[in-house]
């Protein structure tokens, strides 16, 4: 099979972020375009998003996905200081998925079996009611990834399961004891896909800008968002981080909807760079609406 493209992931495979991937596959060709050919798409996991993002950069990979916001945790430090300070790649495109964790184990595994769980900590963490409801005097044993839980139960004894997903479960061929057991049944993930262009406008989208102040002073961010409220800009998101210079030096991380193709858009970047020191564009980029 000929290779087409190359998209970048933050592995290893079974991962979340390869289950988004996978989504933004299936809606590319079913929704954006119906004629997309993804047969030929090569799929390359790397284990750090820095490198998931900088592969992009180097050029070794037409596109990256990582994930960059969760509704339970916040956003992802490092998808946003990657971008923000040591990335030239654009947002291109979003997905939300919904977080499910399931229980998995070696095919024939009874629960009441069950004296040992691995998974991640975060996932055991989202699972803490259930887990000790129904395995309180089981073992949890920490791993890397829910992923890399699942790949260790091929070698593991009969009374082992593991946290993880769907699709870990079926790469290694492995049997879902219990579906859907995070406590929160409404915890999503968003991801970014990035790239090195910015996306065509289509009429419904949002831009990511970073905006790095000269100095810090009162009125500050009341400036900034004077800009858009004057022009009833509507913001999705707005959050600080730290600017990587002195302590208590902050820039600014602004979602708005609308492209910067809009002229409106076009209009408050422009006047946000006579009053910052720097205005930095993270992409235009369709909004995820499924």
């Amino acid at each position: 099979m000929k290779t087409i493209k190359k998209i970048s992931f933050l592995g290893p495979e079974g991962t979340f972020t390869e289950e988004a991937l996978l989504k933004y596959l299936d809606n590319l060709q079913k929704i954006n375009d119906r004629d997309a050919d993804i047969s030929g798409i090569e799929k390359i996991p790397f284990s750090m998003i820095s490198e998931v993002i900088k592969s992009v950069d180097r050029g070794e990979v037409q596109e990256g996905i990582v994930p960059i916001e969760n509704s339970n945790e916040g956003s992802v430090n490092m998808t946003l200081d990657v971008l923000t300070f040591e990335s030239e790649a654009k947002i291109i495109s979003e997905i939300t998925i919904p977080i499910k964790h399931h229980l998995i184990a070696k095919k024939g595994t009874e629960p009441k079996n069950i004296k040992k769980i691995i998974s991640h900590p975060h996932a055991t963490a989202q699972c803490r009611v259930y887990l000790n409801s129904n395995f309180g005097d089981s073992e949890i044993i920490a791993a890397n990834s829910t992923a890399e839980a699942v790949k260790k139960l091929k070698e593991a004894e009969g009374d082992t399961a593991a946290i993880g997903t769907k699709i870990a479960a079926g790469l290694y061929g492995l049997d879902i004891v219990v579906s859907d057991i995070e406590d929160n049944k409404d915890n999503k993930t968003r991801f970014v896909i990035v790239s090195n262009f910015i996306s065509p406008k289509t009429g419904n989208d949002k831009t990511s800008i970073v905006c790095f102040l000269q100095k810090d002073k009162p009125g500050s961010l009341f400036n900034i968002l004077k800009e858009f409220a004057d022009r009833n800009i509507n913001l999705t998101r707005l959050e600080s981080r730290p600017a990587k210079k002195d302590l208590g030096d902050y820039v600014f991380m602004i979602d708005m909807e609308g492209h910067v193709h809009d002229k409106t858009i076009y209009e408050v970047l422009e006047s946000l760079r006579n009053k910052v020191y720097l205005v930095k564009l993270l992409g235009s980029y369709p909004l995820w609406n499924n």
